[in-house]
C-alpha cells in the first residue's frame, strides 16, 4: 500500500491563523479547521489540495459533487490555470507552497465516490457529467485514468442499457434474496448480482492502487459521508445501496423530484474504503448554520453508525473544513470566543440564557446561578460579573413586549411583501399578515423575485396540459374564445380565471377548479407562442407533451417550459392573495433572470436583477419591505441572491428619496429559523391561523401539495412543517415565560397561541450591514479575477 504524505503547513498555518487549535480534546475526537466564511473554506481546501498534489505526484485523489465545492473549484481551477501570476505566487507562498513545482494534474488517478443507480452518464444530473465538466476538464486531469461508475452499462451485456431493465427507475435489492416471480424481474436480479461483482471489483481497483490518496467531502443532513448514509458500517465497502429519507429529499431537486428520489438506490465507495489507506488525507468541508448539529455530531462522538463521519476519527490525516457558522455548535470553541470578549453582546448572553433554560425545561425566573454554572456558556457569564438576576428579568420583559409588538395594530403603512418563490411568505409570516390586512389604512403589494420553475415537476405540468386537452373539446371554450376572453389584452378575464377557481373551491366543485385552471394554462401558452389561433395551440401543446416524453426529471429545461413552469406557480400565487382580496394589480411577478436553473448561478447584475426591484420599489414607495433572510449556506441559494438585489435596490432608492422612511422586516421559514433572541416582533400564531395556511396552501398551490421538493427536516408539504416550525417556537417561549402567560393572559390573541413567528424588524442600515456580512461570507472576493 503506498504510503502518502499527509503532513500539511497549509493546515498548521491556517489553524493557527484561526485562533482556535485544531482538536479540544477529550470533546473533540476529529482536528477541525475553522474558518470565517463559505469561499474563505473554498479557497484553504484548494490550497490544501494543490499542496498534497505537489507532495503526491500520481495519487488517488476522490472530489465530491453538489454545490458545496463551489468555492473549492473556482480556485482551484484558477490557480492552476494563472499559476505564473505574480498573485497566485503570493498566495501559494503565504502558506509555504513551492512555486516552482507545479502539479503535473494528467499523472493523478481520479475515483468518483458514489453515483445514482441507475442513470445515464450523458444526462446532466449525473455525478459522471458533473466530474467530467468540472474536475477533468477544468483541472485538467488525464480522463482514461480516471476510475468512473458507469451505473448505465449492463457489465452482463454492454448492448443493454439499465433504462431498459429497470423502466421506472426502481430498483428491488431483495432480488437479491428471494425468488424473481417474472421474467423481468429475474433480468433485475442478474442485473443486481452483476452490479454486486461491478462495485466488488472498483473497490479491489481501489484497494490495488493503494486506496484513496486525498478524499474531500461533504456532509449530509443525517450526517452521511459519500452515500454511506446513518446506520452504515465502518467497515463498509463499495456497494449497491439503498437511501434514507434526507438523502432522497437532499437529491430531489436533481432527480426531478421525491417521488423518484425516494426509490433510488445508489453505489458508493464504503467507509472502509475512505479510511483503507492510514496514510490518507481526508477532508469534509460544511458551510452554514444549518451543518452545525452534523459537523457536533460527527466530530464530538465517538465511532458509532449513526453517526457515519465519526470513523474518520481514526486518521491522522482527517480534518473538518467548516465556516464559523458550521462550527456553532462545537462548545469547547463557543466558550474560548466568549472567555476572550471584553463584553458580550446582549443578544449572545439572551441566546445562552434561553437555551439554558429550554434544555433544563425551566422558567427564565426559575433560573438560578447554579443552573448557569451547570452549563459551560453559562458559567462564563457567571464568571465575567453578569448580573444574573437582572439580566434575566430584563430578558422576560423583553420577550413579553416583542410579543405585545407582535399583536399591536398597525395602520396607515404600505407594505411590499418580497419572497423569492412564491410560497415563501406564506410559509415565513402568514399569520401575520392575516391580521395586517384586517386594517383598511395599510396596503399591501407582494412580489415574487424568482419565476420559481425548478420546484414544478414534468408530471405535474403533464397532468395540467391532459386537462387542457379536455377543456379545449368543451363548448364553454369555443364561447369564451369568441367573446375574446383569451385576448392577452383581456385582464379582466385574466382575474376572472382566479376568481372562478375559488368559487370552484367554495362550492366544492373540481370540475369548476379545473376548468379555472385549463384557462389560466391556455392564456399562459398563448403568452409564450404569441398566437391564439387554436391550431397553434394545440401544436405548441402536443411540443410540450413530447418534451415531457423525451426529457428526463430533474434535467435543466428549455425557456419555453421553464416559462410555462414559472407561470403556473404565479398563477398559485395570485390565488393565494386572493383569498385576501388582492387582485392581479397588486402582484409582481419579477421572474430575474439570474435565476437559471444551473447548479451554480450568477450574482444579481445591476441592469437585469437590481435595477427592476428599484423600479419596483420607486413606484410602490414602501413604508415596510420584508425580505426573507437566511444565514450562511442555508437555504435555497436564491434565498441569498434575492436578499442581496433587495439591498442593492433598497440602497440605489434610498440615495434618490434620502428623505423616505423606510423599515425592512427580515423573516425565515421552513430552511432556517432565528432563535428567541435575534426576533423583535413575535406573532402569536391561532388555531385559526394554521387551519389558513393549510387551508390555502392546499387550495393554491397545486404543484406543491404532493411535496416533490421536500426538506429534508419533514416528510410532508411544506405547510405542515411550516405549522412544526411555528409551534415549536411557540414551546420554546412558553418554558421560558411559562404557560401562565400565554393561558391566563388579558389579550385574547395571546390566549389563543399555538404557534409563534419570529420577525427582525431593521433600519436600512441595520439591513445593509446584515446584507454586507453575509456577501463577506458567501461570495468570493479576490484580485486575481473570475475566469469563463
Amino acid at each position: 500500500m503506498r504510503t502518502y504524505d499527509y503532513s500539511s503547513d497549509v493546515e498548521l498555518i491556517a489553524i493557527k491563523q484561526s485562533g482556535f487549535k485544531a482538536k479540544y480534546a477529550p470533546q473533540e475526537k476529529i482536528r477541525v479547521l475553522e474558518v470565517s466564511d463559505f469561499p474563505s473554506l473554498g479557497k484553504i481546501t484548494a490550497i490544501r489540495f494543490i499542496e498534497w498534489c505537489q507532495k503526491n505526484p500520481g495519487g488517488t485523489i476522490s472530489l465530491p459533487t453538489g454545490k458545496t465545492p463551489e468555492h473549492f473549484i473556482y480556485w482551484t481551477s484558477l490557480i492552476l490555470k494563472k499559476w505564473e501570476d505574480r498573485n497566485i505566487k503570493k498566495l501559494l507562498e503565504q502558506y509555504n507552497l513551492d512555486f516552482s513545482n507545479k502539479p503535473d494534474m494528467m499523472t493523478f488517478v481520479f475515483v468518483q465516490i458514489d453515483e445514482f443507480f441507475p442513470v445515464n452518464p450523458e444526462h446532466e444530473n449525473s455525478f459522471i457529467n458533473y466530474i467530467k465538466k468540472f474536475y477533468i476538464k477544468k483541472f485538467g486531469l488525464d480522463e482514461k485514468k480516471a476510475m468512473l461508475m458507469n451505473t448505465w452499462i449492463s457489465p452482463r451485456n454492454p448492448d443493454v442499457n439499465l433504462g431498459e431493465i429497470f423502466p421506472d427507475g426502481k430498483v428491488d435489492l431483495s432480488l437479491r434474496y428471494r425468488q424473481p416471480v417474472n421474467r423481468q424481474e429475474q433480468r433485475q436480479q442478474e442485473t443486481i448480482l452483476d452490479m454486486d461483482q461491478y462495485a466488488m471489483e472498483y473497490e479491489q481497483k481501489i484497494r490495488e492502487i493503494g486506496g484513496i490518496g486525498f478524499f474531500l467531502g461533504g456532509i449530509g443532513p443525517d450526517g452521511h459521508i459519500g452515500f454511506n448514509i446513518r446506520g452504515s458500517d465502518h467497515f463498509s465497502t463499495t456497494r449497491l445501496t439503498p437511501i434514507n429519507y434526507e438523502t432522497a429529499a437532499a437529491a430531489a431537486s436533481d432527480l426531478g423530484g421525491i417521488e423518484i428520489s425516494r426509490g433510488k438506490i445508489v453505489m458508493t465507495v464504503g467507509i472502509e474504503t475512505i479510511t483503507l489507506n492510514p496514510t490518507s488525507s481526508i477532508i469534509i468541508n460544511a458551510a452554514g448554520e444549518s451543518k452545525a448539529s452534523v459537523v457536533r455530531d460527527a466530530v464530538m462522538n465517538p465511532p458509532s453508525i449513526i453517526y457515519p463521519a465519526t470513523a474518520l476519527s481514526k486518521l491522522v490525516g482527517s480534518c473538518f473544513f467548516v465556516t464559523t457558522g458550521a462550527a456553532r455548535l462545537l462548545t469547547e470553541r463557543e466558550i474560548k470566543q466568549l472567555k476572550e470578549n471584553k463584553s458580550i453582546p446582549p443578544m449572545d448572553i439572551n441566546r445562552i440564557v434561553i437555551d439554558i433554560a429550554v434544555k433544563l425545561n425551566r422558567r427564565l425566573n426559575s433560573l438560578t446561578v447554579s443552573d448557569l454554572l451547570s452549563d459551560g456558556k453559562g458559567s462564563v457569564l457567571v464568571e465575567k460579573g453578569l448580573d444574573i438576576k437582572q439580566t434575566i428579568l430584563s430578558l422576560e420583559s423583553t420577550l413579553k413586549e416583542k410579543i405585545e409588538k407582535g399583536t399591536k395594530n398597525i395602520g396607515d403603512t404600505k407594505f411590499l411583501h418580497t419572497g423569492p418563490h412564491h410560497d415563501d411568505i406564506m410559509l415565513g409570516y402568514m399569520p401575520y399578515i392575516i391580521h395586517l390586512v384586517r386594517n383598511p389604512s395599510n396596503s399591501h403589494y407582494f412580489a415574487t423575485l424568482t419565476s420559481g420553475f425548478t420546484s414544478v415537476t414534468n408530471a405535474y405540468v403533464v397532468m395540467q396540459l391532459k386537462k387542457l386537452e379536455e377543456f379545449l373539446k368543451t363548448g364553454q371554450y369555443r364561447e369564451l374564445s369568441d367573446k375574446g376572453y383569451f385576448n392577452p389584452d383581456n385582464t379582466i378575464a385574466t382575474i376572472r380565471d382566479i376568481y372562478h377557481y375559488l368559487d370552484g373551491v367554495a362550492a366544492n366543485s373540481v370540475e369548476i377548479q379545473n376548468e379555472a385552471s385549463s384557462r389560466r394554462l391556455l392564456r399562459n401558452i398563448i403568452s409564450i407562442i404569441k398566437d391564439q389561433d387554436i391550431s397553434s395551440i394545440k401544436r405548441k401543446i402536443s411540443w410540450f407533451f413530447n418534451y415531457f416524453e423525451t426529457s428526463y426529471p430533474g434535467k435543466k429545461d428549455v425557456p419555453d417550459v421553464q416559462m410555462l413552469k414559472g407561470m403556473i406557480r404565479e398563477w398559485e400565487e395570485e390565488l393565494l392573495w386572493a383569498h385576501l382580496g388582492f387582485n392581479y394589480d397588486h402582484i409582481f411577478h419579477m421572474r430575474l433572470p439570474f435565476y437559471t436553473g444551473d447548479i451554480f448561478t450568477r450574482k444579481p447584475q445591476l441592469q437585469e436583477d437590481i435595477k427592476p426591484v428599484f423600479s419596483l420599489i420607486e413606484k410602490i414607495s414602501p413604508d415596510v419591505i420584508t425580505v426573507a433572510m437566511d444565514p450562511e449556506a442555508s437555504g435555497p441559494d436564491t434565498h441569498y441572491k434575492v436578499l442581496q438585489a433587495i439591498a442593492a435596490a433598497l440602497k440605489l432608492y434610498l440615495e434618490k428619496h434620502p428623505e423616505k422612511k423606510v423599515r425592512v422586516w427580515g423573516y425565515r421559514n421552513i430552511w432556517y429559523r432565528f432563535h428567541p433572541s435575534e426576533a423583535d416582533i413575535i406573532v402569536p400564531v391561532s388555531m385559526n391561523s394554521f387551519a389558513i395556511i393549510k387551508s390555502a396552501f392546499n387550495i393554491c398551490f397545486g404543484s406543491q401539495r404532493s411535496a416533490s421538493f421536500p426538506s429534508y427536516e419533514y416528510d410532508g408539504p411544506f405547510c405542515d412543517l411550516a405549522q412544526k416550525i411555528m409551534a415549536d417556537q411557540y414551546a420554546m417561549l412558553k418554558i421560558c415565560l411559562g404557560r401562565e402567560f400565554f393561558y391566563s393572559n388579558p389579550v385574547p390573541r395571546i390566549r389563543a397561541t399555538r404557534g409563534l413567528t419570529f420577525l427582525r424588524d431593521m433600519d436600512p442600515e441595520e439591513f445593509f450591514a446584515e446584507a454586507r456580512h453575509l456577501k463577506e461570507l458567501t461570495e468570493t472576493e479576490d484580485t486575481i479575477g473570475r475566469q469563463e
